[in-house]
């Protein structure tokens, strides 16, 4: 995982800033089972990528999906919420 961290800086650093505009553009959601649903989906994506059920490429692919989606989900968060600061004020 450190090597991929290593490798994927770019990527992580992209899907960081993507989260953050898709965040600003649509805001906080008004009900909250997608985004509860999409945090045990990352979560099991994540616990199968730590396991490592998968090998050879496609685990590679699981454990780069396992490392760029925390950094999207944290982007979007603080997007949504820098939207709605702004649009309080």
């Amino acid at each position: 995982m450190t090597l991929l961290l290593a490798g994927f800086w770019p990527g992580l650093a992209g899907a960081g800033l993507l989260g953050l505009v898709v965040g600003a553009l649509a805001g906080w959601p008004d009900r909250y089972a997608v985004p509860l649903g999409l945090f045990v989906l990352s979560g099991l994506l994540a616990a199968a990528a730590i396991a490592g059920f998968v090998p050879g490429l496609p685990g590679l692919w699981l454990e780069t999906a396992a490392l760029i989606l925390p950094p999207y989900g944290a982007g979007c968060i603080l997007g949504a919420l820098g939207r709605r600061l702004v649009t309080r004020s």
